[in-house]
């Protein structure tokens, strides 16, 4: 049986202990982890989530009557929240542009000219679209409704320490490649096999993994992408840089460990 000599027990120890805690360091920059039996919802049911209107959303209403042949007044000026003017400057952007913003209070009401308070939170576009329509036909021939919803983001995090960006969609057909060339581009550390689209739904999150590194990929980036989702690329772990700046504070702790332990053993 072998036996280590008293005066090299600490250090080993020491030793041991430091590796340890390096292992817990490495790949701490990855955000996001799943377990290796996750289950990822299919990515075939990615197209069937309409993106449904939420609080603190800001709309653009515009409002036509005659099945849009004239633009009615109610739509030609202003920004608010049903009780004022937030912004002059966007007043005259929008228009210029024909239209009206309006923000989705808390509790998913929006006030609108004429109707007062009616609650769109959790209608799709196009849903919102077709009741606003029915309302305004207490008022107007056969009207005409085009919301947008102008402050929708998509969060990018491309794979790269620092180059995390939010993209706003200008358009709602935007697919996931548009976003990821409008942030940059996937970072050089960038794993494009792990690429995790994270979706906010009304039963929670679902997560969806795909595979961008082939030309299979193509069909999963030209999704369109939703106003709030998450497009993680998950970065490749830099095991010798990580280790070493993990491991060179450790180091220093060791030599002055075992010189203190060195000189008490051995004072002379």
């Amino acid at each position: 049986m072998v036996f280590i000599q008293a005066p090299l027990r600490l250090p080993l120890f020491t030793l041991a202990l430091a590796v340890s805690l390096s292992n817990c360091t490495i790949n701490r920059d990855i955000m996001f982890r799943t377990g290796e039996d996750f289950d990822f919802a299919p990515l075939e049911e990615m197209e069937s989530l309409g993106y449904r209107i939420a609080p603190n959303d800001l709309l653009q209403f515009r409002l036509f009557s005659n099945k849009g042949q004239r633009l009615n007044q109610i739509t030609a000026g202003g920004v608010g929240t049903g009780s004022g003017v937030i912004n002059q400057q966007m007043n005259n952007a929008l228009n210029q542009q024909g239209g009206v913003t309006y923000l989705v209070k808390p509790d998913g009401l929006v006030e609108l000219p004429e109707l007062g308070n009616i609650r769109l939170e959790g209608l799709t576009i196009e849903e919102a679209e077709g009741l606003l329509e029915e309302a305004y036909a207490s008022f107007y021939n056969d009207p005409f409704v085009i919301l947008r919803v102008l402050n929708n983001r998509v969060y990018i995090f491309p794979g790269e320490t620092g180059k995390a960006s939010v993209v706003t969609l200008e358009n709602m057909n935007t697919t996931m490649l548009e976003v990821l060339a409008l942030s940059g581009g996937i970072g050089s550390r960038a794993n494009a096999s792990k690429v995790k689209l994270i979706r906010r739904t009304p039963h929670g999150n679902e997560i969806y993994k795909m595979d961008l590194s082939t030309i299979e990929g193509l069909e999963a980036a030209n999704t369109v992408v939703q106003a709030y989702d998450i497009i993680y690329v998950e970065p490749m772990p830099q095991l010798i840089r990580e280790t070493t700046e993990s491991l060179t504070p450790i180091a220093s702790l060791i030599s002055t460990l075992t010189f203190f332990y060195a000189f008490i053993v051995n004072p002379n």
